[in-house]
């Protein structure tokens, strides 16, 4: 009997120090929450940032940002939410602090969030994109019509799991410049790791559908992660790129192999990368074509 209550306890002990793991918050450096937004900077960033791609179901006829099409994920059917400034069913009622809380650790108002939302790219933003982001949608239209719930089964349905996800496969943390490149690769660099989550698409994951950061760029071959080709160097000049090729294509979805680019890749070019100023597609062109 002795033996069987020392081995009771040492589950026991063994569990509780599981679940303290598991479930302690997963925070990345704090941010600058003083700073004021500028609406026009933060505007350009719904598009540059894939808000209008996931947030807006134009096939079916709802307004902008007010909630996108249906996510199928091996995890179940995730829908992106009504992102206005309506208060009820948009984000209206949100301060600064519970956004920039969302996009740098995946954490809302009602709970931990899906990395269906890419907060792993989100966190790396700076703190003055994330007011001018704010801003802009503090600003926009508000819509009374909010998005239909998730259709995600049991257990993935526990938000309080990703808890435990977070502190297996979530790094919180601000993009790093590499040093000895020049601004402009740094800047492209940002941008695909970063805002416009080049690498959410063109990643591998694994199977509970974490980011390879190891493999970044390389190309998902389907699974957790949908199915995207692979944008590095090598990739790109296989299919005939150079820097003024890839910014065309990014522009109007024209291949050097006279091709169209449809599909979710030309969502993203109709509703973020064709919106991106000459110098930010420059400079995400030079990162992923440079040696």
């Amino acid at each position: 009997m002795r033996r069987w209550l020392w081995v009771g306890g040492i589950l026991v002990v063994v569990g509780l120090g599981a679940a303290l793991f598991f479930l302690r918050p997963v925070e990345g450096p704090p941010r600058d929450l003083t700073l004021v937004g500028d609406v026009e900077r933060g505007t350009y960033l719904i598009r540059m940032a894939g808000c209008v791609s996931c947030h807006t179901d134009a096939a079916n006829g709802r307004a902008f940002l007010s909630g996108g099409a249906r996510l199928e994920t091996p995890f179940g059917t995730f829908v992106p939410p009504n992102i206005t400034a309506h208060p009820d069913a948009g984000i209206g009622r949100w301060t600064l602090a519970q956004f920039s809380d969302a996009l740098s650790n995946g954490m809302g108002p009602q709970g931990h969030l899906y990395p269906a939302f890419p907060y792993e790219n989100y966190t790396l933003m700076t703190d003055q994109e994330v007011a001018d982001l704010y801003a802009a949608l503090m600003a926009s239209d508000p819509v009374a019509e909010p998005a239909p719930p998730h259709e995600v089964p049991f257990p993935f349905n526990v938000r309080l799991a990703m808890a435990g996800w977070k502190n297996l496969f979530f790094d919180p943390g601000r993009f790093e410049p590499e040093a000895g490149r020049s601004e402009s690769y740094n800047r492209g660099k940002y941008l695909a790791l970063g805002p416009a989550h080049c690498a959410a698409c063109h990643s591998p994951r694994n199977a509970l559908g974490a980011l390879d950061w190891d493999r970044a760029l390389t190309g998902s071959p389907g699974g957790t992660g949908g199915r995207a080709p692979a944008i590095t160097r090598a990739a790109l000049l296989e299919e005939g790129y150079d820097v003024p090729t890839l910014v065309q294509t990014l522009r109007d979805g024209f291949t050097p192999g006279f091709d169209v680019l449809g599909g979710p890749m030309g969502e993203v070019i109709a509703d973020s990368t064709s919106h991106m100023t000459e110098e930010d597609l420059t400079a995400l062109a030079e990162f992923l074509l440079a040696e």
